[in-house]
């Protein structure tokens, strides 16, 4: 009897310590393959007032949750100045990566080399800066305004007067987006830019400029080019108004839901899409195969594509 009991005792130790070296060995192995600690990323959008940039943003979480990944987002509310501070404190708090949608060219890039040399790896999404990222996701700017420009110069028949509300002055986007426009003007010696100013990407800013605008050159106007949707329909709201929008094109880039829904109802003659969910979901998955060490893209270009009427379906969700 004595004996039994000693060999139940000694069984019952056996697999007690054979169940704890498998569970030891299981979670030495989840260490090593990285499961086990969360990714962090830190993210530093240009503004949350701006639908689509919010849109990009709406992508990146998505995308994170998904995978696991940990979000922490800042709104530097387009100041370059406090966009570098919160890039900073990402160093400090020695997130895994960086995902910066940059607010300036040139203001913005010191974020970017001070992410360099903390070795932390930073991807642009969007925008660019003059000193170049870890990697940038986004779309060729200079192309999309080739797009909409080509359509409204097709449009026109190659001859009348353009208007060209820029984007946030020094920000890459209204930069490109500027030198596509004018390379097609060049194309078209009948094409006169009448005046170009800055709306901010801002839906009201831009209704006032083309107030502005309607009383200064009334009937003069044959088309306006803006930079992006929400300054598109500042626009057409400003033409409506004053019962000019007929005679007025109005085209602009991003095809947010409300872009698309005016070229729905006719009030916006054209769009150009940009991809904010491919820009969001991309920036995450180069992001994490950056903080991992694995290979990944240095640079990845979602192309745009023209919306008018005549293909508008395939758009609209």
């Amino acid at each position: 009897m004595r004996h039994t009991y000693s060999s139940f005792i000694s069984y019952s130790l056996f697999f007690i310590i054979l169940l704890t070296s498998c569970s030891q060995s299981s979670s030495s192995e989840k260490g090593q393959g990285g499961d086990s600690k969360k990714i962090v990323v830190g993210v530093s959008m240009l503004s949350m007032q701006n639908e689509f940039i919010v849109n990009v943003h709406d992508a990146m979480v998505k995308k994170a949750e998904a995978d696991g990944v940990e979000l922490i987002t800042v709104d530097a509310e387009r100041s370059a100045l406090k966009q570098v501070e919160q890039i900073e404190s990402f160093i400090a708090q020695k997130v895994d990566a960086i995902i910066m949608n940059p607010c300036e060219v040139e203001a913005s890039s010191p974020a970017v080399t001070k992410a360099l040399a903390a070795k932390i790896p930073i991807i642009n999404v969007n925008s660019e800066t003059s000193t170049k990222p870890s990697a940038f996701v986004g779309s060729d700017d200079v192309e999309s305004a080739r797009i909409a420009m080509k359509y409204i110069a097709e449009k026109l028949g190659g001859k009348g007067n353009v208007l060209m509300m820029h984007g946030y002055m020094g920000q890459a986007a209204q930069i490109k987006r500027e030198q596509g426009a004018r390379e097609i003007l060049k194309q078209y010696p009948n094409l006169k830019l009448l005046a170009h100013q800055t709306g901010e990407w801002d839906r009201a800013k831009a209704m006032s400029l083309m107030e502005n605008w309607i009383q200064s050159y009334g009937s003069q106007i044959n088309a306006v080019f803006a930079q992006n949707d929400e300054m598109g329909l500042g626009a057409v709201k400003a033409l409506t108004d004053a019962g000019l929008k007929d005679k007025v094109i109005v085209v602009s880039i991003d095809a947010i839901p409300d872009g698309l829904q005016a070229v729905k109802k006719g009030t916006l003659d054209a769009t150009v899409f940009q991809n904010a969910e491919q820009q969001g979901s991309k920036a995450i998955e180069t992001a994490v195969k950056a903080a991992k060490g694995q290979a990944y893209d240095k640079e990845t270009l979602i192309p745009f594509q023209l919306v008018t009427k005549e293909n508008l379906a395939k758009f609209l969700k």
